[in-house]
């Protein structure tokens, strides 16, 4: 039998589980959580995945679907089993089916995305138009439940109703909120297709790799943690760092270039033969991180590229004459030292969230670079230091 939840997935189970009527086929029901009204001339900031977790497994349980779906982190949240019905579609008396039951599966998904929403300073007019990170993930897993790859009353691809009951009851596959019978939503709009693992087309040069021998396929799933991706397709700072660490580490035999701020599948291999080296074996071993097995490699977790004036100064004044490896602020501190890698000032191999010794010595360099002179140069970061640093190297920089 098929997993009863999404591997991966953080399970929110809300109970009140009900079975599905099996004399009809299976089916998946895409929607977008719609959660703002904005348009192409008043973009709106897009509403946080947690916030939506928090509705539906609160005041709006009562329309909760199987699935809420964070298509630019790849996170996703489980509230109800795929065996059960779930309850994010209008199903009134005089429908001659019970929509959230008709099928042998009827897992509904929920994007939590709207047109023109606005992300990290970029807007998004369409879900297609995301990373759609994770998709194929939750693709894989819905196929694994009988839903074929078609869309019996066509793909969505703008906000038009488009409903025929004979279809809805005798045909399975993906059916678009607006191709829902007795409903009377247009959502998504758009959905992702089933041959791409991330976004809409192919994934780019970078990310091209012959499967490896055997035939097998390296995961082809993202996870997010401390708020930033890993997995193939994943992008940023994050995927860099760790492709560096498994390097030093001796993990480094499947990469032709790089490592790279592009997740590949040499990423996904290089990890896979760390977590082996651990003990892990099976899907724990499976390439894609966890949160203690980046901890061990790291000794820190990346965050968002923030970083704080106050921060950075505790640590540096902090870690030097504490015990080896003390990290007072770790992530932070980290994204400092990368910097100062690249900057040509720390050798890699010191990036480990310790704001130590050889980190001020190179703070102090990169202060006297910026034209700073005898104590205003003892690797004590200050503000504009620190904002130039940033600036050259990509990270923002708050009091």
């Amino acid at each position: 039998m098929p997993d009863l939840w999404l591997p991966g997935a953080e399970v929110h189970d809300l109970g009140d589980h009900a079975p599905t009527d099996q004399q009809y086929p299976p089916k998946a029901i895409a929607h977008i959580t719609w959660d703002r009204n904005a348009t192409a001339a008043a973009p709106q900031d897009w509403c946080p995945y947690e916030d939506l977790v928090n509705y539906f497994t609160g005041s709006g349980a009562g329309d909760a679907p199987h699935l809420i779906w964070d298509p630019f982190s790849g996170r996703a949240a489980q509230l109800f089993p795929a065996d059960s019905r779930s309850k994010s579609l209008l199903s009134p008396t005089q429908s001659p089916t019970r929509t959230n039951r008709a099928g042998r599966v009827v897992i509904q998904i929920e994007a939590v995305f709207f047109p023109y929403c606005r992300y990290q300073g970029r807007v998004y007019p369409r879900l297609v138009d995301t990373p759609c990170a994770g998709w194929g993930r939750i693709h894989a897993w819905i196929s694994s439940w009988g839903v074929p790859d078609e869309w019996p009353m066509g793909r969505p691809s703008d906000f038009s109703g488009h409903r025929d009951e004979q279809t809805w009851e005798t045909r399975g596959g993906w059916y678009a909120h607006a191709h829902v019978p007795f409903n009377d939503h247009t959502d998504p709009g758009s959905w992702p297709d089933f041959a791409s693992t991330s976004g809409t087309g192919d994934p780019p040069p970078s990310q091209q790799h012959p499967a490896p021998p055997g035939g097998s396929t390296p995961a082809r799933y993202q996870v997010s943690i401390n708020g930033l991706p890993y997995g193939y397709g994943a992008h940023g700072y994050q995927v860099t760092t760790v492709g560096r660490a498994l390097v030093s580490h001796g993990f480094g035999s499947h990469y032709r270039s790089g490592p790279g701020p592009d997740w590949t599948d040499a990423d996904t291999e290089n990890y896979a033969d760390y977590q082996a080296s651990l003990g892990y074996s099976g899907q724990a071993a499976d390439g894609v991180p966890g949160e203690s097995s980046l901890n061990r490699l790291l000794g820190y977790l990346p965050a968002q590229r923030t970083v704080s004036v106050a921060h950075v100064v505790a640590a540096a004044r902090t870690d030097p004459g504490a015990e080896q490896g003390h990290r007072t602020y770790g992530a932070e501190a980290a994204i400092v030292e990368q910097a100062l890698v690249d900057e040509g000032l720390l050798d890699q191999h010191w990036v480990d969230g310790s704001f130590g010794s050889r980190t001020v010595a190179a703070y102090a360099a990169w202060q006297r670079r910026c034209g700073y002179e005898g104590g205003a140069a003892d690797g004590i970061p200050g503000p504009d230091s620190l904002h130039r640093l940033g600036a050259a190297q990509g990270f923002a920089v708050t009091d």
